[in-house]
């Protein structure tokens, strides 16, 4: 190579690498403030398959590993719990976990105080990022009725799990 296409390259190379760098910022910048369709329907279809995991997978599991007189009752505890966990989640669990607050503990309002249909949690809508973490907040107290299986009550239970959620979860 020549000394003066050495000198050119030279003095090209720094500014086609800052204008590099100015468009993939922008981009960047771009793409966390804007909604992805395809990180929308891939959290959907992971927080579907979530649930699948809890009610019939872990229902049916547990259920198999119970006595025939227990099987209903196994079902039931799934099913309610799973209701139970949501409902409390969209109460008061979310914005324990998410809401504004400090490094410990989010706030303490009721429901999903400021989440809007508009709002966006990166490239995804915030209400499908609650439901996305809903399912696990569900499966987690799932999880542990196998260790309890036909040991306990199914009062104790609901209120063990509705304790348990809010206070570690």
């Amino acid at each position: 190579m020549g000394t003066r296409l050495r000198c050119t390259l030279a003095m090209f190379c720094p500014l086609l690498a800052a204008f590099g760098a100015r468009v993939a910022s922008a981009q960047e910048a771009e793409a966390l403030s804007a909604l992805d369709s395809g990180d929308t329907a891939w959290v959907l279809t992971s927080t579907v398959l979530v649930l699948l995991m809890t009610l019939p997978g872990l229902a049916l599991f547990y259920g198999g590993l119970v006595r025939s007189k227990n099987v209903l009752s196994i079902l039931m505890q799934c099913l309610i719990s799973a209701g139970l966990i949501g409902v409390l989640w969209i109460a008061i669990g979310y914005n324990l976990a998410f809401g504004e607050g400090n490094a410990f503990i989010g706030s303490f309002t009721l429901g999903l105080s400021g989440v809007t249909p508009e709002s966006l949690s990166g490239t995804i809508p915030e209400y499908v990022f609650v439901m996305f973490q809903a399912m696990f907040a569900i499966i987690t107290p799932a999880l542990m009725l196998g260790a309890f299986a036909e040991r306990m009550r199914f009062g104790p239970y609901l209120a063990f799990i509705g304790i348990w959620v809010l206070v570690v979860y």
